[in-house]
């Protein structure tokens, strides 16, 4: 896997700390999940960009460290981000597996105050979910699998059933029901992406295009 494209200077415009050190907020690329928080040295920035896989810094240990070296939950990198005073990075990674040693998808788990709301993390996780199925295959167990099993026609007989129940729960202006339905129309459609090959990224990036 090659590098990623660095823009000019970029190293030298990066601000490490007085300790060499600057933090890196990790963040899922596809459902934008914060998933960790990390630390890197000049080398470790360097080596990230050139093997696009996260190494970081360890306070603890005093040394470099791969992300899933050990544990195989590697994370591919698809862009680093300076923040406006250059003394913070946003990377954005396809992660493989979990994140935090704890087994937790994200790091970032412990209620504190208030109530957690990533929303559009829903999506991602629906259409992980239903690549799993879809791989294990087993449409006795399995209501996604049984529904791929029969076709693409079926799948699609679905989206547009359930495209017309999300119609008439809007003109009845039934707010609970168009919630319901509006959920069950979304899982038929990325029921739909998985049978015909679709990955979710590709929908966002279209949607970012259009902007």
């Amino acid at each position: 896997m090659s590098g990623l494209d660095v823009s000019e200077n970029a190293i030298e415009r990066v601000r490490f700390g007085s300790d060499g050190l600057i933090p890196a907020i990790v963040q899922d690329a596809t459902s934008g999940q914060v998933l960790t928080l990390a630390w890197m040295n000049r080398e470790s920035l360097e080596r990230t960009i050139a093997e696009r896989r996260t190494w970081f810094w360890s306070r603890s240990r005093g040394e470099l460290w791969n992300k899933g070296a050990t544990s195989g939950n590697t994370q591919t990198v698809r862009s680093i981000t300076l923040d406006c005073d250059q003394d913070a990075l946003v990377v954005l990674v396809d992660q493989t597996g979990v994140a935090c040693h704890t087994g937790a998808q994200s790091c970032f788990h412990e209620p504190l105050a208030g109530e957690p709301a990533e929303p559009f993390t829903a999506i991602a996780e629906l259409t992980r979910t239903i690549a799993e199925r879809a791989a294990a295959n087993d449409p006795e167990t399995s209501y996604t699998a049984s529904l791929l099993a029969k076709g693409i026609d079926t799948v699609c007989k679905k989206v547009g059933e359930e495209a017309t129940e999300v119609v008439l729960a809007a003109k009845g202006n039934e707010h609970g029901q168009l919630v319901y339905e509006s959920a069950d129309l979304l899982y038929h459609l990325a029921v739909v992406w998985q049978a015909s090959g679709v990955d979710f990224t590709e929908v966002a990036a279209e949607l970012k295009s259009r902007r």
